[in-house]
């Protein structure tokens, strides 16, 4: 199984709105064929890992990360290529988390002769999938808070005022994180000032993959020529608006190329937080990466839409001018302070990232 998640691993990023899988064919205690899910609309792993072995599958173990599945999607069920292949028995990591579909392709393959054992280095299989399981289960993209910040937790100098803090290697993570994800996703505050790409630059020959763009710009205040609307690239940049954005600017930003999605205002008369991430998951988004700013950052925080939390802290003090990670009321006091849990963290260079979840799972 150890083999499998190494297999599974290289899809990360790949397979959305997928999961990333791995499979190991095992014969006579060898490893006769592997595979994994590379993208969506192509062949599972299951079915790579067989491909591989070829005759030596029959009678064989099947290790595979994911519940094989038993329906036809845009491939055929895995359960039917594993029984073609004749093999004798499958070891999953977990089963599907889609209340839906969970069990049936360990109780199908069971019910056709193949002895099936499940649960094996369940939560190492669950960790490189968080994003799939969120969505499956809930319709929403899995939500991480990204800044870069100084010791006394400050993203900016200066309100307004553009300020580079982490170092070279911590932004290079990021470009390596934004790979990895699906959409990206800043106020308009943001934009206007730091007029960012929201691009993936990766060193090397490797070509990254751009995530979705998306604005949250209650009154289309995103200029035309901005930047993130002059990429040549095959992502899209949705700018979320209010219910009734002014037919002029819509039409300048559309002809722009930017993508207008009118949500629902709060109470407060800001966007719908929650609305935009409705939008998303129906949208086949597994993954949202949250860049900022502080308001940004104050309003997911405050509505408990955060799942994990990556913090990369450089060695200065801003001062208390400094514009702060997330601005919001917060809580009353130190029993209503909502507690994190910090799971790793590490040094790129003189920086330290923090990666930490509300909802450890």
């Amino acid at each position: 199984m150890r083999l499998a998640l190494r297999e599974a691993q290289k899809g990360i990023g790949r397979t959305s709105p997928n999961p990333c899988v791995g499979a190991i064919v095992v014969k006579n205690g060898k490893v006769v064929g592997k595979g994994y899910h590379k993208m969506a609309g192509t062949p599972h792993a299951e079915v790579h890992a067989l491909r591989y072995a070829g005759s030596k599958a029959r009678n064989s173990t099947l290790y595979v990360t994911l519940e094989p599945c038993n329906h036809t999607g845009r491939t055929p069920p895995c359960t039917e290529a594993i029984l073609q292949a004749g093999v004798k028995r499958t070891v999953i990591g977990m089963p599907d988390p889609n209340p839906q579909v969970s069990g049936n392709g360990g109780e199908y393959l069971t019910s056709r002769g193949v002895s099936v054992t499940v649960g094996i280095l369940q939560e190492k299989c669950r960790e490189i999938n968080l994003p799939f399981i969120k969505h499956a289960t809930t319709g929403l993209p899995w939500v991480i808070l990204k800044a870069g910040m100084s010791l006394d937790g400050r993203i900016a100098a200066r309100q307004g005022r553009s300020t580079r803090i982490t170092n070279e290697q911590s932004r290079r993570q990021v470009h390596r994180l934004r790979d990895r994800v699906d959409a990206i996703l800043i106020g308009v505050e943001t934009a206007l000032v730091d007029d960012p790409s929201l691009t993936t630059r990766l060193l090397g020959r490797r070509k990254g993959r751009d995530p979705l763009r998306v604005i949250l710009d209650s009154g289309l205040r995103l200029s035309p020529a901005a930047r993130l609307l002059q990429q040549e690239s095959d992502a899209q940049t949705w700018i979320f608006c209010s219910p009734e954005p002014g037919k002029k600017k819509r039409a300048r930003l559309e002809k722009a190329g930017a993508v207008i999605k009118p949500v629902p205002l709060t109470a407060a008369g800001s966007l719908d937080p929650k609305a935009v991430l409705s939008e998303l998951g129906r949208s086949q988004v597994t993954s949202l990466l949250v860049e900022g700013g502080s308001r940004v950052h104050g309003t997911f925080l405050q509505d408990g839409l955060v799942d994990q939390v990556l913090l990369f802290i450089a060695p200065v003090i801003l001062g208390e001018q400094g514009v702060p990670l997330a601005s919001f009321a917060g809580p009353a006091g130190s029993k209503d302070m909502p507690r994190l849990n910090i799971f790793r963290t590490h040094r790129y260079g003189t920086d330290l990232l923090i990666e930490a979840r509300f909802n450890p799972s």
